[in-house]
């Protein structure tokens, strides 16, 4: 197949149709902008992605007759266009959204992705995400692709025979990339005391940030311990090559870093590159909590905007401001309690930047529950940890006090008082 400009490749893009754009650090960015220089040629053209780094400038207010978003998960570069209600936000667990296109529920008409170049058996790779984008790849009537020699070429599900690709345009440029987070005192006391459910042998979910990077920086000591993730990043590495992280107890795909996308920096890019250890899969799969529960003691660690003194667990709004999406929390979460000696953890700073509690007497109006307080088993802040499962409610709400920051534990015991009679000594 020969390569063609991307100018020639989006002419198939047609007002009306629906076009998958490809995830997280793998968005194709000459595809994305050729598609946006159409604009005054198109009109309502819908746009289906996950989170994506870097532009989206078919969110832009101008672009509003041409283009709407309907996010599967809300990225920075569509934030606002949400808020401000030129885009559309659709929940949906993580684990469900290859199931959106494969069903039809999403009929996609053109699917623009970034791939490495073909090998000398005609297969391209996703390289570091094939999560949606392997079953958008699959439904598309067209699929156009940017061919990109710094995509990584990963082992797993991600491998895409050229003659699947209608078009090729020519684009290598370097990945985005996500530096390691600076973390600070609050940060490495939660990864801490995370480190203290984990146990030896445990199998590890967590996410990209601060938090999960205090995390893994805190589990030197552990031993053989395994890797199934939706997605990871560099805090991986150096257990890896400690030692520390060898997935020998793990059930499915024993020795193995099990995932669906990896985001960080170019050493991560060149650790996943080519590396058998690594295998990126369907996210159908890898988030489907009855896979999750096979591995032993899965620990999976997610993070929360708020948790209410009941143990409800807010994850993907502000209020009634949306700010990210339901994502892969609560497949986790469930495949996680199911496991043998499993460990689901919801980790938070006490405090938001502000000062305001995180821990709240309720959720603030319009605030969406992510995670229900019948799946949640443990809340992990700066100041401790509350073991909520097989508690009750007043229980759950002194549980979550004490771990809450010291300038709130007087006005959250208070709040408990009058909702459920909880008298602190």
């Amino acid at each position: 197949m020969r390569m063609v400009c991307a100018e020639e490749a989006l002419r198939v893009v047609r007002s009306g149709d629906r076009v998958f754009v490809h995830s997280v650090a793998a968005a194709p960015r000459l595809l994305i902008q050729a598609l946006a220089a159409r604009a005054s040629e198109l009109r309502d053209v819908e746009i289906v992605q996950l989170h994506t780094e870097g532009p989206a400038p078919y969110a832009a207010p101008e672009m509003a007759a041409s283009f709407r978003v309907n996010a599967l998960f809300i990225g920075a570069n569509v934030r606002e266009a949400v808020q401000a209600g030129r885009a559309d936000y659709l929940p949906v667990f993580l684990s469900e959204v290859p199931g959106l296109f494969r069903q039809g529920v999403l009929p996609l008409d053109v699917a623009l992705v970034q791939v490495s170049p073909p090998d000398r058996h005609g297969f391209c790779s996703l390289g570091v995400s094939v999560d949606a984008t392997v079953a958008a790849v699959h439904v598309a009537r067209h699929v156009i692709a940017q061919v990109n020699r710094h995509m990584p070429r990963t082992h797993g599900d991600g491998l895409i025979h050229v003659e699947r690709l209608h078009a090729l345009v020519a684009g290598d440029e370097p990945l985005p990339e996500t530096p390691p987070h600076p973390l600070g005192e609050v940060e490495r006391a939660i990864g801490r005391n995370v480190a203290e459910l984990v146990q030896d042998g445990a199998t590890l979910q967590m996410g990209i940030g601060a938090i999960p990077d205090a995390v893994l920086a805190s589990l030197g000591n552990h031993r053989r311990l395994g890797i199934h993730t939706e997605m990871f990043s560099d805090g991986v590495i150096p257990l890896v090559e400690r030692g520390v992280i060898t997935g020998e107890e793990k059930r499915t795909h024993p020795g193995k870093i099990v995932s669906s996308f990896v985001m960080g920096s170019r050493r991560l890019y060149e650790f996943v590159d080519d590396n058998p250890m690594v295998v990126l899969l369907d996210v159908s799969y890898v988030n489907d909590p009855d896979v999750i529960r096979r591995n032993p003691k899965v620990t999976a660690i997610n993070s929360a905007i708020e948790v209410d003194l009941t143990g409800q667990v807010c994850a993907d709004s502000i209020g009634t401001r949306m700010y990210s999406g339901v994502g892969g929390q609560m497949d986790f979460i469930r495949g996680a309690a199911r496991s043998p000696g499993g460990r689901p953890i919801i980790a938070l700073p006490s405090t938001t930047r502000q000062g305001e509690s995180r821990i709240v007497p309720h959720l603030r109006t319009g605030a969406g529950v992510v995670t229900t307080r019948a799946h949640v088993h443990y809340v992990v802040t700066e100041h401790g940890i509350a073991h909520l499962y097989g508690k009750n409610l007043r229980q759950r709400a002194a549980a979550l006090i004490a771990i809450a920051h010291p300038d709130h534990r007087e006005q959250l015991a208070a709040e408990a008082h009058a909702r459920f009679g909880l008298r602190l000594g």
